[in-house]
């Protein structure tokens, strides 16, 4: 199977459980030429996780098709918040008010408007980047409000070793309450449950282009 038909056939599947859900491509770490078939197909959603192997692998690109959208998907950090400004579309990994700062005064300057996902640590564990159950609403408020940022949904990451059900519904509760229409939920291992859990937003990497090295 190549990573075309592979995709092909997980669109088909999410399609048939969701006509809502969109696919974001993770193409971290694979090589352009990998990803060429996907985008000749006619998907323009693709995620990274560093910002520096997103900005050389597809500036170019982006410049010839700027109908591709970028999601960063990775763990941004403050010293690379201007460089994901500019190559990026979408940020599902915002997580503290610092980098919300240092974000809206970095689109600012470019006068472009990312779309952004909060990430919510809703499994509360000390390893993972998120913003704490406790201030979530609060932190959303802050952003949307005192900032004005483009908060169109939230973004979760449920541990490894465990059933994702009480993790999604947990992240699903908060997005009710603060009129957000947006879930980006689920990968490879359990994008099905997610979306029957009301995710908009699958991330999906391996089960498309096969292990990573």
């Amino acid at each position: 199977m190549t990573p075309l038909s592979n995709f092909i056939k997980i669109r088909k599947e999410v399609s048939e459980l969701s006509i809502n859900t969109k696919i974001i491509v993770v193409s971290k770490t694979f090589d352009i030429k990998d990803i060429y078939p996907i985008i000749n197909y006619g998907h323009l959603d693709f995620g990274e996780n560093r910002v520096q192997e997103a900005k050389l692998k597809w500036s170019n690109l982006v410049a010839k098709n700027p109908s591709i959208n970028l999601h960063l998907i990775g763990n941004l950090q403050s010293n690379k918040a201007k460089d994901a400004v500019n190559i990026f579309n979408f940020i599902h990994t915002l997580s503290s008010e610092k980098l919300a700062k240092i974000l809206k005064n970095e689109q600012e300057k470019i006068n472009k408007k990312i779309k952004y996902f909060i990430q919510v640590n809703v499994s509360e564990e000390s390893q993972k980047n998120g913003i704490e159950l406790s201030i979530a609403n609060d932190f959303i408020k802050f952003c949307i409000h005192d900032l004005s940022l483009q908060i169109i949904g939230l973004m979760c990451l449920p541990p490894a070793n465990d059933i994702p059900d009480f993790y999604f519904t947990k992240l699903k509760k908060i997005s009710l309450e603060n009129n957000l229409l947006n879930l980006s939920m689920g990968m490879s291992n359990d994008y099905v449950t997610a979306i029957r859990f009301g995710s908009t937003h699958v991330r999906i990497g391996s089960k498309i282009f096969g292990n990573r090295n």
